[in-house]
C-alpha cells in the first residue's frame, strides 16, 4: 500500500498592507464576523491530508494569538521583511515535521475554492512536479507608463494565483539560494523558475482575488457573502 505524502501549508501573513492605507495589517480586516486571515485559514483547515499549517507573522504582531482557531495543526512562525523571507522562515520551522510537499497561500486570498486546491494537489502528485493555481488573462494588456506603447499578445499569459505547491526541500533550497544571491522573488514559482524547475499552470477560479486595495476589500465582502449563501 502506497504511503500518503505529507503535505504542509505556509501562509505568509507579515505584510502591513500599505496600499490599503490602514493602521493595522490588512489580514485583520473584518469580513462579516471574522478577519480576512480567519477566513483564509478556515479554508486551509478544510484541505485534506495536511499535517501542519505554518502562519508567518511579524514578531511584533499582537493580534494573531488572540484569534480563536480550533486546530492543533496551526503553528506561528516569524515573518520577514519580504514575502520570500517569511516563507523561508516558515519552511525552516517545518523541517521537524518532514513534509514531502508544501502549499504556499496568500493570507489575503480568503476566497480560494477548496476544490481548486484539491485539484492542484492531484495534478502535482500525479505528475510529481510543482504547480500553481492560475487564470488565463482575459483583458487586453497594454505596455507603457503614462502612454500605451503597444498591445501585448495574451494567448500565453496567465495571472498567478495561490496556493502554489512544490516539493518541500526543492522549494526551500530554491528560496534560500535566491535570497543569498539577491534574486528578486515575487512568488514561490519565480524561485523555482530561476532554478529551472518545472511549474505547472493549473486553472483556478478567477474570483480567487487578493485583497490589495479598498476596492478589492469591497468585492471580497460581497463574494464571501455570496459563498456563504451557497453553503
Amino acid at each position: 500500500m502506497n504511503k500518503l505524502p505529507k503535505i504542509a501549508i505556509v501562509v505568509p501573513a507579515a505584510g502591513v498592507g500599505s496600499r490599503m492605507q490602514l493602521s493595522h495589517p490588512k489580514q485583520y480586516l473584518k469580513i462579516e464576523d471574522k478577519t480576512v486571515l480567519e477566513h483564509t485559514l478556515n479554508k486551509m483547515m478544510r484541505v485534506p491530508n495536511v499535517c501542519v499549517i505554518a502562519v508567518a507573522v511579524s514578531d511584533s504582531d499582537t493580534v494573531f494569538d488572540k484569534l480563536a482557531f480550533c486546530s492543533e495543526k496551526l503553528i506561528r512562525t516569524s515573518g520577514g521583511k519580504e514575502r520570500a523571507e517569511s516563507v523561508l522562515n516558515a519552511l525552516d520551522a517545518l523541517l521537524e515535521y518532514k513534509p514531502d510537499w508544501v502549499l504556499v497561500h496568500d493570507a489575503a486570498r480568503p476566497l480560494v475554492d477548496v476544490t481548486d486546491i484539491e485539484n492542484l494537489i492531484s495534478h502535482c502528485l500525479e505528475a510529481q512536479q510543482g504547480g500553481i493555481l492560475a487564470a488565463k488573462v482575459k483583458d487586453t494588456i497594454k505596455r507603457g507608463s503614462s502612454h500605451s506603447s503597444g498591445t501585448v499578445p495574451r494567448d500565453d499569459l496567465w495571472q498567478a494565483l495561490t496556493p502554489q505547491m512544490f516539493p518541500f526541500m526543492t522549494l526551500r533550497s530554491a528560496l534560500s539560494c535566491a535570497l543569498q544571491q539577491g534574486v528578486a522573488i515575487t512568488d514561490e514559482a519565480s524561485a523555482m523558475e530561476w532554478q529551472q524547475q518545472p511549474v505547472q499552470l493549473i486553472p483556478g477560479r478567477t474570483d480567487n482575488i487578493k485583497i490589495t486595495t479598498p476596492e478589492d476589500y469591497d468585492l471580497a465582502c460581497f463574494l464571501i457573502s455570496k459563498q456563504h449563501k451557497r453553503v
